[in-house]
């Protein structure tokens, strides 16, 4: 029954809007725990360029899912279901009030909604489609895919390349279309009951907001910390290594750019993901959006009805 599912409280929004700030502020008044949904703040000493919460906030209220597997290991949004799931349950059994601080969307999507297991990647098959985004652009694809299975292509935002792909690719792999693959695995009757709440802000604000984050991290140590993770041995080439911040602050290490370029291309590239992930979240039809700090107490109404 509905009533029985878990209630997760998700805070959503694009980087650098204040998360993670909410998500404790929420959490110290109801009582919540947190649950971390973000792709790299998993992973032990990567703290200044992920925007980590800091100790003192750790320590404000219970977090989950922060600082659990080390930089060498590997993490995707399937890992992070199942870990989730998990925990939810367990957290759910003593009824506390789970709030989820969704840094990356897919892997909010992916513990809300499931994905499909059993269904092998196909390297030849990606490698193709690659190259028609290349040479046609993504909403070519997106047309295909209407063409074949409109189902899931109403359901797919013309932008999202990644979830376009993996729906052409299990039909070319299959034969069956992805809609006709959640739908048996049922993945319509969703496991929860959910409040997803935006952060909402104005383009020149964020991109400010961006770049006082990139300079803090810059004065808080982000150079010495990519150092240290090298000296450690985590080399450039992992994944969390290859990550915005990291990947820039690598460069400059290996002496390929000066310090004051590494600064520029991060700021760059997070402008230009907080512009995608305000994309693919404007597409959500599920999200309640506020701006903060003005809607505050807004949004502590929606949370004290929420969990009810």
């Amino acid at each position: 029954m509905a009533n029985d599912k878990p209630k997760l409280l998700v805070i959503l929004g694009p980087t650098a809007s204040g998360k993670s700030k909410l998500g404790i502020e929420i959490a110290k008044r109801i009582n919540g725990e947190i649950v971390n949904a973000d792709s790299l703040q998993v992973y032990r000493y990567l703290d200044i360029g992920t925007a980590k919460p800091s100790e003192y906030e750790l320590n404000q209220v219970p977090h989950h899912l922060i600082n659990i597997i080390d930089p060498f290991e590997e993490f995707n949004a399937g890992v992070l279901r199942k870990l989730a799931s998990k925990l939810i349950g367990e957290l759910s059994g003593k009824s506390a009030k789970i709030i989820v601080v969704g840094g990356t969307y897919l892997y909010v999507r992916v513990l809300l909604y499931g994905i499909i297991d059993g269904i092998p990647n196909d390297k030849e098959i990606r490698d193709d489609l690659k190259n028609l985004k290349s040479n046609f652009g993504v909403q070519y694809l997106h047309d295909k895919l209407r063409s074949i299975d409109p189902d899931s292509a109403s359901r797919i935002h013309a932008n999202d390349y990644v979830r376009i792909e993996r729906a052409l690719e299990t039909y070319y792999l299959t034969g069956e279309k992805m809609s006709e693959f959640q739908e048996k695995h049922g993945f319509r009757d969703e496991e929860y009951k959910v409040l997803k709440i935006g952060i909402s802000e104005e383009r020149e604000v964020l991109r400010r907001k961006i770049d006082e984050r990139v300079d803090g991290m810059i004065q808080g140590g982000l150079v010495d910390e990519v150092r240290k993770l090298r000296d450690m041995g985590f080399g450039k080439q992992l994944k969390p290594m290859q990550s915005i911040g990291y990947k820039q602050i690598n460069l400059y290490l290996d002496g390929e750019i000066d310090l004051k370029r590494a600064i520029e291309l991060i700021k760059r590239d997070t402008k230009r993901l907080a512009k995608r992930q305000m994309t693919w979240l404007r597409a959500d039809r599920d999200i309640k959006w506020c701006h903060l700090p003005e809607d505050f107490e807004m949004v502590m109404e929606e949370a004290y009805a929420f969990f009810e």
